[in-house]
């Protein structure tokens, strides 16, 4: 998915959750790179956005190294256009996630799709902007961050119980 190879990119500052969020607010990568490129301010107001991914996105767009490797994958036939995010419900509006562990029925990736499309947000790593840690079995050093750091931790099942709730 673009959102995918937007991260798998390299660039620095964009991370999964902004990848995601950029991918819900442009149509593909190529009216990513020509906003990047005529008007990057707009890429300012997308969630999980700062001044400095702006400033590396555009750079990563305007670069030759950048250009060339994007014209590569379109060669290749690589997914540029992204499909609009069926969200589910609002259970979730702005919280932000995070994941670790094994969970009982679902992956990682499936656990982040079900909190996106219930307008939560997902990070890669624990911080005190953190809403909650959904943990599972053989969770690691994110589950000690969050108890340091107090924040509150769900199971898949809290998890679904929250959604349902709302």
């Amino acid at each position: 998915t673009p959102d995918r190879l937007l991260t798998g990119l390299g660039i620095s500052g964009i991370g999964r959750a902004a990848a995601v969020s950029l991918m819900q607010a442009f149509p593909s990568i190529d009216a990513l790179q020509e906003t990047a490129c005529t008007d990057p301010e707009k890429i300012r107001a997308v969630p999980d956005m700062g001044e400095i991914s702006v400033q590396k996105l555009t750079e990563f767009f305007t670069s030759e190294t950048g250009r060339a490797l994007l014209d590569k994958f379109r060669a290749a036939g690589v997914n540029f256009a992204s499909t609009p995010m069926k969200r589910a419900g609002a259970a979730l509006d702005g919280k932000s996630f995070v994941i670790t562990g094994t969970l009982p029925t679902l992956s990682r990736e499936e656990c982040a799709s079900l909190i996106t499309s219930h307008g939560g947000t997902v990070k890669s790593s624990v911080s005190k902007k953190t809403d909650y840690l959904v943990a599972g079995e053989a969770a690691g050093s994110k589950l000690q961050k969050a108890e340091d750091l107090g924040i509150p931790i769900l199971d898949e099942a809290s998890l679904r119980d929250m959604i349902a709730a709302k």
